[in-house]
């Protein structure tokens, strides 16, 4: 019986991530790449450009 309850530890965690997951995405938004490649874009000019000490 130890083992049995040893083993519902996992499956209600699993459960819970689950729910937890699900949850989670459904309340974010629905959104491109578009900022994600603007930053992108503005860190490599950023890096790109000579540094003060050159």
């Amino acid at each position: 019986m130890a083992a049995l309850a040893w083993l519902l530890i996992p499956l209600v965690a699993a459960i819970g991530a689950g729910l937890w997951g699900s949850w989670a995405n459904r309340t974010r938004k629905a959104r491109g790449d578009g900022p994600e490649l603007t930053g992108y874009a503005r860190f490599r000019e950023a890096m790109e450009k000579p540094g003060p000490g050159s």
